[in-house]
């Protein structure tokens, strides 16, 4: 059975690189393509995390923490076309 052998760090990893190459590429459009409908549709989604960071200061120590994720449909493709070179594997 293909992928029975596959650890959960490895999807993980494949799906997590699917997700940064795919916003990196949806960034990329946003800059190439001029200003319309397509670059909208591509380019824009909604963010999801935290969106201003959370703060916890102990006195003697202050985190910072936050983490936001952009979503868009190129993100999607992404993940999709790191699906699909996953079962490849």
């Amino acid at each position: 059975m293909p992928g029975a052998s596959r650890g959960i760090g490895l999807i993980l990893l494949v799906l997590l690189t699917g997700v940064i190459v795919g916003a990196f590429l949806g960034e990329l459009l946003g800059v190439l393509l001029p200003q319309g409908f397509w670059q909208t549709f591509l380019t824009h989604g909604p963010t999801v995390g935290l969106t201003s960071p959370a703060t916890l200061d102990l006195r003697f120590l202050s985190l910072t923490l936050g983490l936001a994720l952009k979503v868009n449909l190129v993100a999607v493709l992404g993940v999709v076309v790191a699906a699909l070179a996953l079962r490849k594997l």
